[in-house]
């Protein structure tokens, strides 16, 4: 065990490394000025221009640029933004409240519902209950978000005028009243976010849950007299749950990181629209930190989820 821990950290190492090469490289080759507006103002002299892309270390050579990022990178600063000018990290910190109480709270809500019912939609399986769930979730898994987006807020924005449908970013919350609004205001997004993933996860654990139930050792357990209940919470979830794990895994890094379109539908101030935003500006450092903060988290998690196995089946041995 230790020895395939350390072979797992230096695997996700190098994989990081190679990561931030690769989205470095592709940023700074894309076209477009990280100057913006500045780089074809005619206000602005030739001069001044280049004095600026100087303070901002861009007349140095890509490699020369590349390894005093990642060395800034590693000591944890992670540079300043080319339009404000503002600290990167001091940009992330200030959306990701808001990304993880909107996709954090939709993520949450996903699993507490699709967990129940992909199990139970593997159990009564081509009943109507089965056949109901599946048309649901496959519904859920077809239409794109920035769709059902939409279609949310023609129904219960326009016609109902239930709740707002446009995310406000200058609520704060004092009292009860004003936490009332934020749950309002975070109803449309959250359950965008969480009719898609919920949609994606109930069809995994069906799968999974159904794979199982054809294995010997269910059949065996259910000839020794155990109850459905018990082979359920004994025996199959705890092998069932090994793929789902990994989906799992790589999904948390979202709850970080933001709902790219969803975010712009409802014009949610978080991460994910700071990214885009960003690309929009070839704001080159928030593009690279919060590209970077995901494959960091992905890698991270799924080296949890690779750890978790063993937990979950006795059975699986590390080489």
């Amino acid at each position: 065990m230790p020895s395939h821990l350390i072979q797992r950290i230096f695997i996700a190492f190098v994989t990081l490394i190679g990561t931030s090469l690769v989205i470095f490289m592709i940023l700074a080759i894309a076209p477009g000025d990280p100057l913006g507006e500045l780089a074809t103002n005619p206000a602005i002299t030739v001069a001044v221009r280049e004095n600026i892309r100087r303070s901002l270390g861009l007349d140095q050579p890509i490699p020369v640029r590349y390894f005093k990022w990642l060395f800034s990178l590693l000591k944890g600063d992670l540079g300043y933004s080319f339009t404000s000018r503002s600290p990167v990290l001091e940009l992330i910190l200030q959306r990701l409240p808001t990304t993880l109480w909107v996709v954090g709270s939709a993520y949450l809500l996903s699993v507490l519902i699709a967990f129940p019912l992909g199990i139970i939609s593997a159990i009564k399986r081509y009943s109507w209950i089965d056949q109901l769930l599946t048309t649901i979730s496959l519904m859920g898994f077809s239409l794109p978000t920035f769709l059902t987006g939409l279609i949310a807020i023609i129904i219960f924005s326009v016609q109902l005028k239930w709740v707002p449908f446009i995310y406000n970013s200058t609520l704060q919350v004092n009292n009860i009243n004003d936490f009332g609004s934020q749950i309002q205001q975070s109803i449309l997004p959250i359950f965008v976010l969480a009719l898609y993933q919920c949609a994606v996860l109930m069809r995994f654990v069906r799968s999974a849950v159904l794979e199982q139930l054809s294995q010997d050792y269910i059949r065996t357990a259910y000839a020794k007299g155990l109850s459905h209940f018990a082979v359920l919470k004994n025996h199959l979830l705890r092998n069932a749950m090994i793929p789902v794990v990994t989906l799992i895994a790589l999904d948390i890094p979202t709850i970080f990181t933001g709902a790219l379109v969803t975010e712009q539908v409802f014009r949610v101030p978080g991460i994910g629209a700071l990214m885009i935003e960003s690309i929009y500006r070839k704001d080159t450092p928030v593009v690279m930190a919060v590209t970077f903060i995901y494959a960091v988290l992905i890698v991270m998690f799924n080296t949890l989820a690779d750890l978790t196995y063993r937990f979950l089946d006795p059975r699986v041995k590390y080489n």
